[in-house]
């Protein structure tokens, strides 16, 4: 009965936070809602005893990401109240498709392959396995080629985005000492012979 409160709990702190990131005008408080939201989420999967998705979530999108979202948007100041105002036009479509995902989630809860009940463990006992050594073995025996891909594509892809972002801009006209020195004096100096007025 308390693992449900709590799961209750953070559930409902979840969808509010997640209502509140796209709601607000302010962009650092929306990027501190998606902070809670990724706190509540990690809490979830601590009663589900996934505990390195849980850590994993904290340390990598709360410790990383977040922090570099926050230290992009309050380092542009963007304005952000021009792109709200068409929110307005396209909230019913959102209604509709947010309905639409709760009946299909409702759909896949109640068709009975999570009859299952949690059932939490003694706090005395030991867990009788590892969440976090499943998971490396999985990814590294089962899923290992995958995983390599995986990892190839994220690589060529901070490659990418790094050949994209050092490009020396266009206008920039850089100086070739080869062509400096092959200019004769003809072609910097020009004499013009012209005729004096009179008075």
């Amino acid at each position: 009965m308390i693992i449900q409160a709590i799961f209750y709990f953070f559930a409902a702190v979840l969808v509010a936070s997640a209502a509140l990131v796209i709601t607000v005008r302010n962009p650092v408080h929306a990027a501190l809602f998606l902070v809670l939201a990724f706190f509540s989420s990690a809490a979830i999967w601590l009663l589900l005893e996934a505990e390195f998705l849980a850590i994993a979530l904290v340390l990598v999108y709360v410790g990383a990401v977040m922090v570099l979202f926050l230290f992009v948007v309050m380092m542009l100041d963007i304005n952000l109240a021009p792109l709200r105002e068409g929110f307005a036009r396209y909230l019913p479509l959102g209604i509709a498709v947010a309905m639409l995902m709760a009946i299909g989630m409702g759909l896949v809860i109640g068709s009975g392959y999570f009859d299952a009940r949690y059932q939490p463990q003694a706090s005395g006992a030991a867990p009788a396995i590892s969440n976090t050594l499943e998971l490396g073995r999985t990814l590294y025996t089962d899923y290992l080629y995958p995983f390599e891909i995986a990892g190839a594509i994220l690589l060529v892809a901070i490659i990418a985005a790094i050949a994209l972002t050092m490009r020396k801009p266009r206008t920039l006209k850089t100086p070739r000492p080869e062509q400096q020195v092959a200019v004769k004096r003809e072609d910097r100096v020009r004499l013009v012979k012209m005729e004096s007025e009179g008075k």
